[in-house]
């Protein structure tokens, strides 16, 4: 859509001449208005080169239209009820954050909410010039095939407890301030005292397909090393937390490895997963529930598991994946927790869940629902 007339921003309570530095002393974006049963939502840039936004899954791009003669480029974006999204300008090939966006996902992305997406009150607005804080304690790991050696982050919170194992681990350490979301929420008494792991990965598809490896090598080496670290951490009581392939990699670490893994907070876990899938032209259209709702066919015992299952309510195709993996579970004995966060296949819209199922998954003693 074209905006038309001088006064045609005012709707988004922008006022002044478009383009005048008037204008661009009280500028904010991205702004939200009703539309219909969504809404439109107005992204500003100043800058005297055409970009586009790049959203991380939700939507293909979106070019940026230049009002007049200008440096004021603009585009107005149909947006769905309940949406929370990561975005990133591209000028020129390279990418960058929006500037006039306070909430940053790291140094070159932003992220915009619908008015109506539920609250994440625990988790701090990072501009992208922010950096953000490291957990002082490093673990140098092996970390078994396929992965090989990395560094393992370990932060205790409130004083450490229950180690909490945090794959993709350098995404909420560099992207998203797990540290101060976890201490916030442990503050406020939504979850008890946690020792944070942060596990990155070095290669997503080969560590977190349904292979032993990792986890044999979580088992014998990662916990130990966390144990003898010096940090509080209770390594008997594990919550394993994941995301994507992340979650898939959690969920098949819950089948076949019941001793060390039994509480699971996963997030749009790739339930489509299947060996090979991956390099498909369109990974999602094969067996429903992939292989996990194989082996959950063979009829395991999961009657000592505690599994939490997030999935962004806008992720259609991923939806019957992981519904039937939801109904499988659940079948095979374990106590599960079904719930949908307002995003698209996005880390932003996961934040909430994260907090949330972590606790739940840890079965707080004094009994408080988990959100």
């Amino acid at each position: 859509m074209a905006l038309v007339g001088e006064g045609a921003f005012t709707a988004y309570g922008l006022r002044g001449v478009p383009g005048t530095d008037g204008f661009w002393a009280t500028a904010s974006a991205p702004v939200a208005v009703p539309d219909g049963d969504g809404w439109r939502t107005l992204f500003l840039r100043r800058g005297s080169e055409a970009a586009s936004i790049d959203f991380e899954s939700w939507s293909k791009p979106v070019p940026l239209r230049r009002w007049g003669a200008t440096d004021c480029w603009y585009a107005e974006v149909r947006m769905p009820a309940r949406l929370r999204v990561t975005y990133r300008f591209v000028v020129d090939g390279v990418p960058c954050a929006d500037p006039l966006n306070p909430v940053g996902a790291g140094g070159e992305r932003s992220i915009a909410a619908t008015p109506d997406a539920e609250a994440q009150p625990h988790w701090p607005d990072i501009a992208p010039s922010d950096v953000l804080p490291l957990p002082p304690t490093r673990l140098r790991w092996a970390g078994g095939r396929p992965g090989g050696r990395r560094t393992v982050r370990v932060h205790p919170v409130g004083g450490g407890g229950p180690v909490v194992l945090l794959l993709d681990g350098d995404d909420w350490l560099y992207l998203h301030p797990a540290a101060s979301a976890f201490e916030s929420a442990v503050a406020g008494g939504d979850l008890p005292p946690v020792t944070l792991v942060f596990l990155p990965a070095k290669d997503r598809v080969a560590e977190f397909g349904c292979r032993p490896e990792l986890w044999e090598a979580v088992r014998d080496d990662l916990l130990p090393l966390v144990a003898e670290c010096g940090v509080p951490a209770d390594p008997g009581r594990l919550v394993v937390a994941g995301q994507s392939l992340g979650g898939l990699s959690a969920l098949y670490a819950a089948l076949r490895f019941p001793e060390l893994v039994s509480r699971v907070a996963c997030q749009s876990a790739s339930c489509w997963w299947t060996p090979g899938a991956a390099d498909l032209a369109d990974p999602l259209g094969g067996p429903v529930g992939g292989t996990l709702a194989e082996l959950l066919r063979q009829g395991p015992d999961l009657s000592g598991a505690r599994i939490a299952f997030d999935v962004g309510e806008h992720e259609r195709r991923m939806l019957p994946h992981c519904e039937l993996v939801e109904s499988l579970t659940e079948r095979a004995g374990a106590t599960v927790r079904v719930t949908r966060s307002p995003s698209d296949h996005d880390r932003a819209g996961w934040r909430h869940a994260l907090l949330r199922d972590v606790a739940w998954a840890l079965d707080r003693p004094d009994g408080r629902p988990a959100d």
